[in-house]
């Protein structure tokens, strides 16, 4: 079997998880990539997780974005090296890195320099903030995005407090798009046999992941809170928590008191309809909380999605990796590392049937692939 990218030759230059992780995606679906490190330590996610550090194991954190690469050690700034590097280049279909704008060219392995080495040449850079603007020089990282990008103020708690998601989705998203746009510019090349430059940054990531709040605000002068806006709230059943979500339903109060088994609270007149109820939401949900106390989190959502009603239960995250539908739908997978057994690491969410992602190799020791790469 196939995969959609072999014979693609992929050098990464990135650090953490944004461009990592777009390398990893590549890897999946059959790419070449080869991971380019700083001599010494690496790549400082190796460093992160202490936990497995102490063991004398393979960092987490490192394990889940570096699958199905190859390790080398360049320092850009000696001869021997930098000749070496722009030899891969020549041969290369991509090169991804995350430096901040400028540190490669001054390097001398800026785009225009490497564009007439290899005319081919896909040259892809993720940032902080993007290679221009009065931003661009300032480092990145995702609480900082989230805090920049007006996500900080977007708490379903309330508006007086900023807050933060603790998951880095500024590079994950951001990685995304830049494997996307790797792809894009490859499937162009087959067309004008050209290369060209991609960019992505953590700070565009996230404010286009507010398209649909920016998109009030910036033509009726709203901000979209979604929380707000039907009766939406969790609730404790006996074993547990819930989440009842009020969308998409003109009148989500009778259809929750029916599942209850409660008379009809939206007989009152002024919680007569969806928009009524959305204002009135914590004072609704103030009277529901105590019947929910009477059921399990599961008869609860049973009761309430036979009715008609969005619920869920509202799961800690070891459950959710445990969840039955995460082993239906593929998401852990066996990774091998050498000296240790196998780690269970979040598999590639994307679906081919026919040319699908797979796991040819565990995420590298440093350097481990120098004479392999470079000897050749």
């Amino acid at each position: 079997m196939s995969a959609v990218l072999d014979g693609t030759k992929v050098l990464e230059l990135c650090e953490v998880f944004q461009g990592p992780l777009a390398g990893q995606i590549l890897g999946d679906f059959g790419a070449d990539v080869v991971k380019i490190e700083k001599p010494g330590r690496g790549d400082s996610l190796r460093h992160s997780d202490t936990v497995a550090t102490a063991q004398g194991k393979m960092g987490g954190y490192f394990a889940a974005v570096n699958r199905n690469k190859r390790s080398i050690c360049l320092n850009l700034k000696e001869d021997g090296d930098r000749a070496a590097f722009l030899d891969l280049v020549s041969e290369a279909d991509v090169l991804m890195h995350n430096y901040r704008p400028g540190v490669l060219e001054k390097l001398g392995f800026g785009y225009a320099e490497l564009e007439r080495l290899n005319p081919r040449l896909i040259y892809a850079a993720a940032s902080g903030f993007g290679e221009t603007g009065p931003l661009s020089g300032m480092a990145g990282q995702d609480f900082l995005i989230q805090s920049i990008s007006g996500l900080g103020w977007k708490t379903t708690a309330g508006e007086n407090s900023p807050t933060f998601i603790n998951v880095p989705i500024a590079d994950y998203t951001s990685g995304v798009l830049l494997a996307q746009g790797i792809l894009l510019a490859l499937l162009e090349r087959t067309r004008s046999g050209r290369g060209q430059q991609v960019n992505v940054s953590l700070f565009n990531a996230l404010i286009a992941m507010q398209s649909l709040e920016a998109s009030t605000h910036l033509n009726y002068g709203y901000e979209t809170r979604w929380y707000e806006r039907a009766l939406n709230f969790t609730a404790a059943a006996s074993d547990g928590w819930l989440s009842v979500i009020g969308f998409f339903r003109d009148n989500p109060l009778q259809l929750i008191c029916r599942a209850l088994d409660i008379p009809d609270l939206s007989a009152k007149p002024e919680w007569c309809d969806k928009h009524a109820q959305a204002r009135h939401k914590e004072e609704i949900a103030a009277l529901l909380r105590p019947e929910f106390t009477r059921l399990t989190v599961e008869e609860a959502v049973n009761k309430l999605q036979d009715a008609g009603v969005l619920a869920a239960p509202i799961l800690r995250f070891e459950e959710a990796l445990a969840h039955a539908q995460t082993r239906e739908n593929g998401l852990i997978t066996a990774v091998p590392v050498e000296g240790q057994a196998d780690m269970q690491l979040v598999a590639n969410p994307l679906k081919l049937s026919r040319t699908p992602a797979t796991v040819r190799r565990g995420p590298p020791a440093l350097d481990a692939h120098r004479h392999e790469v470079l000897d050749r």
